[in-house]
Parts: structure tokens; sequence; C-alpha cells
């Protein structure tokens, strides 16, 4: 008998620990778009899937942006079916295009991926993001000054408000290997004209950049980012602990919304501080702060000299007293 590829042994070793958390027979959603990350994805999870007494099911989302993306949804989903995957394919409508077309398109994706997983009461779903796409993430994110919680780039095991279980088992997999898994098992993968557009910022990265810097500075640059992406993720969780530690004692339910003591958020350095500002602001209203807004609501604890409240996403923030009280708009 021929020999295993290495790339699909460690295509199929990747998604085999990302689903030691899964229970056996249930039913994982992979994201499949037919290209070749998601193809190989697909293929190593139907086979991992099988021991188990997994039903894998393929979800192809058709955003309608270009000329034949039905043609190619159809055809990504024949490729599963194939593969002895049940699939389904979803056309969405892609608006809201405030903040450029990849945005929406992805806000779309998941919001359709999202409805999948929860009619099919999936454990998981698999998402075929690499290491490649992690380096991408973390470089746009220091281009934009995102701070620290955008540099923590996709996470490979996250759980959504919905009780949506989102997996990226390949975040550790260059792109070169499921390029090699679909060579190696004769799969026909799709590649997305998109990809190719320099319109798209993620593509000019992907093309021009991140190749200038591995000339430039030595190979092993989308390996350092995806590193600092970890990195930083464990210095997150370290402090989410901490933070939800101090905010028992700190927290209080007022009228309307939620207060904090001034007196505890001015004991905590800075970096905590603004932490428990941006936490109680999204838990609460669903509010995501940025930088300014949170320096903003910080100045009311360091720098008090009777300003008034602050207008913030959904809530504004104002000192009575002792305490920074969020409260509805």
């Amino acid at each position: 008998m021929p020999s295993l590829s290495p790339a699909v042994a460690e295509i199929r070793r990747a998604v085999r620990t990302a689903l030691e958390g899964v229970p056996d027979a249930a039913t994982i959603v992979v994201a499949l778009s037919g290209g070749a990350d998601s193809l190989a994805l697909a293929a190593a999870t139907a086979f991992e899937a099988r021991s188990r007494g997994m039903e894998v099911v393929s979800a192809t989302i058709d955003h309608g942006l270009q000329d034949g993306s039905a043609d190619a949804a159809a055809s990504a989903a024949a490729k599963a079916q194939a593969l002895g995957i049940r699939s389904l394919v979803a056309r969405v409508e892609v608006s809201g295009v405030a903040d450029g077309p990849e945005a929406a398109a992805r806000d779309a994706r998941y919001a359709a991926l999202r409805d999948i997983a929860t009619r099919e009461a999936a454990a998981a779903v698999l998402l075929g993001h690499t290491l490649d796409d992690q380096a991408e993430t973390v470089l746009l994110g220091l281009a934009r000054g995102a701070g620290a919680t955008s540099l923590q780039g996709m996470a490979p095991a996250r759980e959504d408000e919905d009780g949506v279980r989102w997996l990226r088992p390949l975040l550790g997999v260059r792109r070169e290997m499921t390029e090699a898994v679909c060579a190696a098992s004769d799969l026909d993968s799709w590649h997305d004209p998109h990809n190719r557009e320099h319109r798209f910022v993620r593509v000019r990265v992907r093309e021009n950049v991140l190749p200038v810097l591995e000339s430039e500075l030595g190979p092993g640059i989308a390996e350092a980012l995806a590193r600092t992406a970890e990195q930083l993720r464990e210095d997150a969780e370290a402090f989410d602990e901490m933070i939800h530690e101090t905010i028992e004692d700190i927290v209080e339910h007022a009228e309307a919304g939620i207060s904090v003591s001034v007196p505890a958020l001015a004991a905590n350095p800075a970096a905590l501080r603004n932490r428990i500002i941006r936490l109680v602001a999204h838990s609460e209203f669903g509010a995501s702060l940025s930088r300014t807004q949170t320096l903003e609501v910080a100045r009311l604890v360091t720098d008090w000299s009777g300003q008034g409240p602050i207008d913030l996403p959904g809530c504004t923030a104002a000192r009575h007293g002792a305490r920074i009280v969020f409260a509805a708009r």
C-alpha cells in the first residue's frame, strides 16, 4: 500500500486534536468554500469523524458577489458529497458595506453558518483558517493600531454568545500544506478570483507586504506573527481572570444600568482599569468601545473636573459621586 502523504497526516492530526473536546456521534459543520484550505479540512474531518460516529455536514455560503458564484458553490457541495459529507448551500445577501465589502461578506457568512449550526444542532463549526491567515490578521491589526485584542488574531476555539462553538484546527498549518493535501488526495480546489484582486487590503498584505517582510527580514515572519497572537491570547486570558475576580467586588447594579466604584478603578493599573471599563460596557450593553472612548471614560476616574456624561455606543457613562454609572441611552 502507498504510504500516507505527510501533508495529509499533518492535517488529520490537527483536526483530531481540535475534535478532542467534541462528543462522539455529534454533528459537526465544516465551512466549505471549495478552496484548498477548506477542502483539505473537509477531507480530514470526514476521515477523523468516521471512527467516532460523527456526522459531518458541509456548509457552503454563496455571497453572490461575482459571476458564477452559484456554480462555484454547487461545485464545492459536489466535492463534499464525493467525500461522503452531507452538503448544504446557503445564498446570502451582502449589505451594509460601510466597513468594506470584506467585512460585510464576513458578517453575512458567519450569520449563515450560525443559522446552519443551530438548525443542525451541531456541536461545532470548523473553519479552514491557516497560519498564513493568522499572520495576515495580526499584521492588519498592527497596521490599524487596533490594540492587543486585535493582535490576538483568531482563537483556535471559542464559543459565541449564541452558544455556537467555532473551531479552527489549521491555525498551526501553512497554506502550502493544504495545497499539498489537495494534490496528494486528487482534490481539485477552487481558486477564488477575489483572492487576486488588490482592491482588497488582505490580498495586498498577502501578495505584497508579507513577501517583502520575508525578503528583507528573513524567513519565519508568518510564524513569528502567529506566535505573537498566541502569546497575547495567553496574556488576555490571565487578564480576564483578574478582571472577573475584581468586578465581583466593585460593580453594582444601578437604575437602568450598572455602576463601578471610582476608588477601586483608580487603585488598579491603567491596563486593568481600561479592560474593566470595556468589559462592563460590552457585557451590559453589547458596546464595543474604541480606545479613545475607553480613555474618555477613564478620565472620569483619573482626571475628574465635573465633565458631563459621555456618549458611548448604546449607553452613556457619567460620574455620580464615587461611582461611574453606565446607563442605557
